[in-house]
């Protein structure tokens, strides 16, 4: 804040500060103009995301956006703050205090240089200190970890030669570690990173390994994991409810010299919502083709509620198989009208209607199975009666032809199933379980474009089944891969397979 002492005596001067501090204003506007237009776009790309708008938005393409919005909105801010030459009044976002205790503290003491008192010479001493943490990063390091086994001979028995065992190894005579092979695995199947673009990172610090070298580590780790993902798939096999899905996988068609259309079918179980006992968990199977009898096989002897989408391979595998009962999924349902809802009165109010049913259901998130079903029972149940002659009614009034024709009928044809929620308090009212374990897979293809081969696509669905496994179970990927192929490669016992899950590491 100026004082009048800090006011020049001369005409001139005067003048010259004057118009400085008009353009420091005008430039005080601009800024606040622009973190204002920033915040606005914010605002609008969170209500395209989170309100009505939001199935519009691929959720991949907003995270891209919203980042770079918020990228540009701090550069405002700061550009604000060194104009305004004062720190800004509202608080910065930190993460103060959360860093991880697990991290590795290297202190630094930055002291004054002179101890002796400013005033009258005598010796200073320490009256306390502050301390500030900030979250450093070293680039990946990489070391040579060099095993040395001596050899020892008898002086008496010249022939007798007596060495320790070579360690064992997921690639034997190979150069990586184990904990190398998961770097690999864990870039490209969670972190999306193709093998060719972590040949390039390593190339940077003087690393040479081909492509071909990192596939051929893929490949061999893949081997030792599939029993793994073959034990997930066998414990899904065992449950009573399951939910289904499947993405395409475009394949390489090296006869054909372009891409075929494989596919990726994810299983899962989830019983938090309802407080079951069993472990979260997801498996994913490669097959070539969308053929419902694909998922028979997949499931085999399986007996109990498959949670759907529409896929009339699912009708086709339960008309097979009498002990397999679909239920369907409203998000599906709503989706085919939420498309209408701007040209159609008759949308708009289904939507509604199925919105009710969603409040109620985030209200019961949580309870016991048995209350989630009394709860339907005595809400939902007079919302999905109403609804469903609502949409006869309608049916009978509207082309069969139209959108909106078959929107009705989409929902009609699988009543059964959509109304199966009501009586069992185990069931979710969607399959956004399995979809939100697919999405993963969908970043991976759209980075990797395609897979080299069936056999390609099926090292895919086994590796990219544990990673999901760890995520699910709140465990780092890296750390978990690393230790199970350190025993695996020490020769784990094939029938003890499950004791390496990532459920039983979770206390």
């Amino acid at each position: 804040m100026l004082m009048a002492a800090d006011l020049p005596n001369d005409v001139e001067a005067l003048r010259a500060m004057v118009l400085e501090q008009a353009r420091e204003l005008d430039a005080l506007k601009d800024f606040q103009a622009e973190v204002e237009r920033l915040k606005a776009i914010i605002d609008a790309l969170q209500r395209h995301r989170f309100g009505r708008r939001s199935e519009q938005l691929d959720p991949d393409q907003f995270e891209l956006a919203l980042e770079e919005v918020e990228t540009a909105l701090a550069e405002a801010e700061h550009a604000l703050d060194k104009a305004r030459r004062m720190p800004a009044d509202r608080p910065r976002k930190t993460n103060r205090g959360s860093l991880p205790a697990h991290l590795e503290r290297v202190e630094q003491i930055v002291d004054v240089d002179d101890k002796a008192c400013p005033c009258c010479g005598g010796a200073l001493h320490q009256i306390g200190e502050d301390v500030a943490e900030r979250l450093d990063v070293v680039p990946t390091t990489f070391r040579v970890l060099v095993t040395r086994r001596p050899r020892y001979g008898c002086r008496s028995c010249e022939s007798a030669v007596v060495q320790a065992p070579a360690p064992a190894r997921i690639i034997e005579g190979g150069i990586p570690t184990e904990a190398l092979i998961a770097q690999v695995l864990v870039a490209k199947y969670a972190d999306h990173l193709p093998l060719y673009r972590q040949a390039q990172i390593y190339a940077r610090q003087g690393i040479q390994l081909d492509r071909s070298t990192l596939a051929d580590w893929v490949g061999r780790a893949a081997w030792y994991l599939r029993p793994l993902r073959d034990h997930v798939l066998e414990r899904l096999r065992r449950s009573d409810r399951l939910f289904a899905d499947e993405i395409t996988a475009p394949v390489l068609d090296p006869g054909r010299g372009r891409t075929k259309t494989g596919q990726i079918w994810a299983y899962a179980r989830d019983d938090r919502p309802w407080g079951g006992d069993d472990p979260p968990m997801i498996a994913y199977v490669y097959a070539a083709d969308r053929k419902s009898e694909r998922a028979e096989a997949h499931l085999c002897d399986f007996a109990g509620i498959l949670q759907v989408d529409g896929y009339g391979g699912y009708a086709a595998l339960a008309k097979r198989r009498q002990q397999v009962r679909l239920a369907f999924c409203w998000a599906h349902v709503r989706r085919k009208f939420y498309e209408l809802a701007d040209t159609s009165p008759v949308a708009t109010e289904v939507l509604r209607r199925v919105a009710s049913l969603y409040a109620i259901e985030e209200e019961v998130r949580g309870l016991p199975a048995e209350e989630r079903r009394a709860v339907r029972h005595d809400r939902s149940r007079i919302i999905v009666d109403d609804l469903r002659q609502y949409l006869e009614a309608r049916h009978r009034q509207i082309s069969a032809k139209a959108k909106l024709g078959e929107a009705i009928r989409y929902a009609l044809t699988r009543w059964d199933g959509l109304s199966r929620f009501l009586d069992d308090g185990r069931l979710d009212l969607d399959s956004n379980t399995v979809e939100r374990s697919i999405r993963p897979l969908a970043l991976n293809r759209k980075n990797a474009l395609f897979a080299g081969s069936d056999e390609g696509g099926d090292n895919w669905a086994v590796i990219a089944t544990l990673i999901e496994n760890c995520k699910i179970s709140g465990l780092n990927p890296h750390a978990w891969l690393t230790g199970v192929l350190t025993k695996l490669a020490g020769g784990h016992p094939a029938n003890a397979v499950g004791e390496l899950m990532p459920w039983t590491a979770v206390v």
